[in-house]
């Protein structure tokens, strides 16, 4: 399942990006190309200027979702034995390291 989110999550990705490189905030760009200027026209400048910014916005929204969405879908080790096993090793190694030094500091004199 998370292999899913992160495919529609990169989708996603790459369709803001060319979405937001087409707009120019200037008034150049794709809408004034197929607009022309005229205001008349099916798909004119003001629709187009529209659509990329709503575009732009729900894909922003999406990709949001779904990266918050995607965090309960990694998988995830639930086994609390192996915890505890790791924190047994830790404490025995830390043991051994304890009595190794202990064993290797000189004997104290008697005078």
């Amino acid at each position: 399942m998370y292999t899913v989110f992160s495919v529609v999550i990169i989708i996603t990705s790459i369709l803001l990006v060319l979405i937001v490189l087409i707009q120019n905030p200037k008034g150049g760009g794709l809408s004034s190309t197929f607009g022309g200027g005229s205001g008349n026209q099916i798909m004119g400048a003001k629709k187009t200027t529209d659509f990329l910014e709503k575009s732009t916005w729900t894909l922003a929204i999406v990709l949001i979702s779904l990266s918050l969405l995607s965090n309960f879908a990694i998988p995830r080790n639930e086994d609390v034995n192996s915890s505890i096993k790791a924190e047994e090793l830790i404490d025995e190694s830390r043991t051994d390291e304890i009595n190794s030094v202990i064993e290797n500091l000189p004997e104290e004199r008697a005078e």
